[in-house]
């Protein structure tokens, strides 16, 4: 199956999922799910592949355990890469992600020391303004209120210090190319532009 994007119906059943995260709507509208949003992302995923490496997607199904909001399924279809990358289609439309989530406590340290020296740091610098000006932002998922101890509060890079991760993140605006072979131009658009990104914290993380 080649890949010719997302029909208007795998947006209609995030919308419905969204009103009435339940069983039943689940099970009326399994066969949307299969067709109209995991089928696509399949066939994306496999084109993608020669470029960017195999990928995953994640289950429809939310972990409850210790979540207080027991929405037994998630929202979204989501993959992610091997080498780096997160493709993720939702009612709002696409999504696109490259970089470090979380970082461990050890990765956590070389990337800190790595965005403190000015010559790798300077680089990244210059790497996130890059890709801003794109219309991507990088950001993380948590971060510092402020600069982490051992490092100048007044430090030129504290805002890339107080990071706990780096991603590039791009939302894509709702546009007719999401239903047709485009929106793989777009997807293969933005993971080469963040190719810096994750060549830097390859070599320094």
């Amino acid at each position: 199956m080649a890949f010719r994007g997302w029909p208007a119906e795998a947006l209609d059943f995030y919308d419905g999922l969204e009103a009435d995260n339940s069983k039943t709507y689940w099970t009326a509208h399994k066969a949307v799910y299969e067709e109209q949003v995991r089928a696509p992302m399949l066939a994306l995923l496999e084109e993608l592949a020669p470029e960017f490496g195999p990928a995953k997607i994640f289950r429809p199904y939310r972990d409850v355990r210790f979540s207080a909001d027991k929405s037994p399924y998630k929202t979204s279809c989501a993959a992610s890469f091997e080498q780096g990358g997160y493709v993720q289609l939702t009612a709002a439309g696409l999504a696109a992600g490259a970089g470090a989530y979380m970082m461990d406590s050890p990765r956590l340290a070389k990337f800190r020391q790595a965005v403190a020296d000015n010559s790798s740091g300077a680089p990244l610098t210059e790497i996130v303004a890059a890709l801003e000006a794109k219309g991507t932002s990088v950001t993380s998922h948590e971060q510092l209120k402020t600069v982490p101890r051992g490092f100048p509060k007044d430090h030129p890079r504290a805002d890339l210090l107080r990071q706990k991760g780096l991603i590039a993140w791009h939302q894509f605006e709702l546009r007719p190319w999401l239903g047709t072979a485009k929106a793989k131009t777009h997807l293969v658009t933005f993971f080469r532009s963040c190719a810096p990104l994750q060549e830097w914290l390859a070599t320094h993380t």
